[in-house]
């Protein structure tokens, strides 16, 4: 039987019971399907190996109960830490210029949008752009004019000569 096969029966007949036991052992359903799911995803990498073992529930089962612990460990830390320092200092709210650019990144395509937040947030030069989005330069030239051009337009202001002719 191929390994996905065999994976997916494995998966099929334990998997209600995984979550149950970590259900119980938890006490959060939504936690313990994490937990489960993380340790179904870990025991795939590793089908070749656990596949092998005479009981690769319990290892799943092992997994998904130290997840969970672990889980708790940080919510129990953040709660002490909490205690110990106090509230964080709190944030001033966005600002409505801040607000409106998200907004209208958002409504620009995916490539014109990641184009402006390196090179203009990021301050990057278009070579480092395009290297890390794997388009040659001149694309990233055309996606940064489109899209300023666009974000131009949906926030209602006009580009700086030099930027629209750039």
């Amino acid at each position: 039987m191929p390994a996905e096969d065999a994976f997916e029966d494995f998966y099929q007949s334990t998997r209600h019971r995984t979550v149950t036991v970590l259900y119980a052992l938890g006490g959060d359903l939504h936690e313990a399907q994490d937990a489960a799911q993380e340790a179904y995803a870990r025991a795939w990498q590793r089908w070749d190996r656990i596949g092998g073992y005479d009981d690769p529930e319990a290892w799943v089962r092992t997994v998904g109960h130290r997840l969970l612990m672990n889980r708790w460990r940080k919510i129990r830390n953040g709660f002490a830490a909490y205690r110990r320092h106090g509230p964080a200092d709190p944030t001033a709210a966005p600002s409505e210029d801040g607000v409106a650019l998200v907004t209208a990144l958002r409504r620009l395509p995916a490539d014109q949008r990641t184009a402006i937040v390196l090179h203009h947030l990021l301050d990057l030069p278009v070579a480092d752009v395009a290297r890390q989005t794997g388009a040659p330069a001149n694309t990233v030239k055309a996606r940064l004019a489109r899209g300023r051009r666009a974000l131009a337009e949906l926030l209602g202001t006009t580009l700086p000569e030099e930027v629209s002719n750039a």
